[in-house]
């Protein structure tokens, strides 16, 4: 029997529509689907044929109020591989977000950014 493996990750946004376009350019990812959904809202997955983010917007939002990594069941971060961590933070920086808690560790070099919606992101190279 082979592992079991990620299929997808699922998250509330601000606005689904302007986070798939910068989670497109920045990791070169692809609008799989997007449609409908729950709350009269709208789902939008996006990444690659193996894996991808379900990004939401309900249609009424209700901003979060604090970030609480402490709170079980808090999504603490989303990590993301890429081949050239140099233009990715380029990338990053060029959409505004700050990227911070950068390090060289074995077996790779990492970095951090909140997005708009408090969600933090570490991307990671392993070359």
């Amino acid at each position: 029997m082979s592992p079991s493996t990620l299929e997808h990750i699922n998250f509330t946004v601000i606005d689904a529509a302007a986070t798939a376009r910068w989670l497109c350019d920045v990791f070169g990812w692809r609008i799989r689907w997007q449609g409908p959904a729950l709350n009269g809202g709208l789902s939008i997955h996006v990444g690659t044929d193996d894996a991808y983010l379900a990004i939401y917007t309900p249609e009424a939002v209700r901003p979060r109020l604090s970030i609480e990594k402490d709170r079980v069941g808090s999504l603490n971060h989303v990590g993301v591989v890429v081949g050239d961590l140099d233009a990715v933070e380029a990338k990053i920086k060029a959409l505004g977000y700050a990227p911070y808690n950068h390090a060289d560790y074995e077996p790779g070099r990492r970095f951090y950014f909140d997005d708009e919606n408090g969600v933090e992101f570490e991307v990671v190279s392993y070359d």
